[in-house]
């Protein structure tokens, strides 16, 4: 048997099997988006471009479409969880950004008219350029249903494939562009979580207030987890926790933990590092990592939780992902999440239970609190809005999902109900429903790529929708490094969201090692991204 009969009897028999053919584009998929060509790769994003090849070859190679809503209606809803606590505060800040955006897309639409035109091209083709070129969907079925024609889908076809590609290539250059030297406004904060530090401090100023007001001085930027009083040569102090009510006094040795140059201000202005370890002395004061599991903890901000006043104890750090986070009061606990704590050695096993410490229960989650999310996600994507002409705008099975996930990720918790979910669940939920949605869509379109190809007026669109790629992707680049002083990591996430594309927002997660400021920057912009497209994809053919 040859490998042309084999590929002919698999054909045959994943027409059939729906299953077996997403279970092998997601292993071949798979395989080819873990191979890097220096620091390249296409990560999830090769699922689609394997999808797309198959149905090529085969038209019946088809996943069901309930396969791809769901997908995609489950990697929205995880996506908007995980960014809301800071969607919100990014939002205030955010108008520059969003503006870029809307500018950049408008730019988009004059392109696609005036590159059309001058290949003669014009009408419907011209809504599913656009639509594909930005790789939006809603757009593609809001033309179609305004025109009553299949052209926008051919036009769609054609274009979609370079509209992932090109932008995958363009979030490659926005993430590794530096801050903005010519920006016109000032540069957004885009830098990481610091490192963490910790240092011994031996106090020599007299007159200090009590260490809550310190760390409130120093921003909260610093923690303070013990204290050793009465400290002199050849007397041993005793070792103590460090409460927001005690008043260093000059010999004592504090713990200090925050980013370094913060605890290096510190030190100069109370005294001076100090040798002495006070983590060795565990007869009074113990320290472990505990992770939280309980339910009714999480959702919590440590500040709300009183571990002071419970238990005598102070949390430093809490290890969230692969980011060690300073333990402030108003950091929210995820289930998942593992707290540093300084206790006294007779309440460490009360703290512990406190927090849970099951690691079992540390990766569970309320399917109930998720089911329901998604449900009223999908429920308000169905809503209708009327639009001037007569048509209607609906956030969609993305769009409505992601508002949810964006509002209940920033509540929190609901009476007995836990929004959130922990790290490692909410990065498997949103690959797995990114993946299932980029296997549907590449198995449904290959057959018509390749059609639209093969015709005369292929390589025009072609050619026409590269055009349009490129230049709504410089045009965000260059806007929102100048105009909005936003690079690195959030510009990656602009540029997926601007594309409402999960193929380019996978790969920027891939790339930055799920950095959290790429969700944050495809939420901003992702809902004013999918109402412009809506709204011009069907104007777009008539000028």
């Amino acid at each position: 048997m040859d490998v042309g009969e084999l590929l002919r009897g698999y054909a045959d028999i994943a027409a059939e099997q729906p299953l077996l053919l997403l279970t092998v584009i997601l292993a071949i998929g798979g395989a080819l988006g873990a191979v890097r060509i220096g620091s390249f790769s296409l990560g999830p994003a090769a699922v689609l471009f394997t999808a797309l090849a198959f149905s090529a070859y085969d038209d019946r190679l088809r996943l069901p479409a309930i396969l791809g809503v769901f997908g995609l209606a489950l990697f929205a809803y995880v996506v908007g969880v995980g960014a809301g606590p800071s969607f919100f505060a990014a939002l205030r800040t955010g108008g520059r950004a969003l503006a870029v955006v809307v500018v950049a897309l408008l730019v988009g639409a004059v392109v696609t008219v005036v590159s059309a035109r001058a290949f003669g091209l014009d009408g419907p083709l011209l809504s599913g350029i656009y639509a594909g070129a930005l790789t939006n969907t809603p757009a593609l079925a809001a033309a179609t249903e305004a025109w009553s024609s299949d052209l926008p889908t051919v036009g769609y076809s054609v274009t979609y494939l370079f509209g992932v590609l090109g932008m995958l290539l363009a979030t490659m250059l926005g993430i590794r562009l530096r801050a903005p030297r010519a920006a016109l406004v000032p540069v957004v904060e885009d830098s990481p979580p610091p490192a963490l530090d910790t240092m011994t401090v031996r106090v020599e100023a007299a007159a200090l207030p009590d260490l809550g007001t310190l760390a409130e001085q120093y921003d909260h930027r610093i923690v303070f987890s013990r204290i050793m009083r009465g400290d002199s040569p050849g007397h041993a102090g005793i070792v103590d926790i460090a409460t927001d009510d005690a008043i260093p006094l000059p010999g004592d040795i504090l713990t200090v933990i925050g980013d370094q140059p913060t605890i290096d201000r510190f030190a100069s202005a109370v005294g001076h590092p100090s040798t002495v370890a006070l983590t060795l002395d565990r007869s009074l004061v113990d320290y472990r990592r505990i992770a939280v599991s309980n339910a009714k903890v999480a959702g919590e901000a440590l500040g709300d939780l009183r571990l002071r006043r419970r238990f005598g104890a102070v949390a430093t750090r809490v290890r969230r992902g692969d980011v060690d986070l300073l333990a402030s009061d108003d950091l929210v606990l995820q289930v998942g999440d593992r707290v540093r704590v300084v206790a006294p050695r007779s309440r460490m096993q009360d703290v512990t239970e406190f927090l849970g410490d099951s690691e079992r229960g540390a990766s569970a989650y309320s399917m109930t609190s998720l089911a329901l999310g998604l449900a009223i996600g999908v429920l308000i994507g169905e809503l209708e809005f009327p639009l001037p002409g007569g048509s209607a705008f609906a956030l969609g099975v993305a769009g409505g999902p992601l508002l949810v996930g964006l509002i209940v990720g920033r509540v929190g918790r609901t009476g007995r109900i836990l929004w959130t979910l922990p790290h490692s669940v909410a990065s498997t939920l949103s690959q797995l429903g990114m993946m299932l949605f980029l296997a549907y869509a590449g198995t449904n379109a290959g057959s018509a790529l390749a059609d639209a190809l093969g015709s005369p007026t292929g390589p025009r669109l072609l050619a026409i929708g590269a055009v349009v790629t490129t230049v709504t992707a410089g045009t965000v680049i260059l806007g929102e490094r100048l105009l909005a002083g936003t690079y690195g990591p959030r510009l990656g996430g602009i540029l997926a969201g601007t594309q409402t594309q999960p193929a380019v927002l996978a790969y920027a997660n891939e790339s930055t090692r799920e950095d959290p400021r790429v969700n944050l920057g495809y939420a901003l912009v992702y809902p004013a991204a999918m109402i412009v497209k809506v709204v011009v994809a069907p104007l777009i053919g008539r000028f």
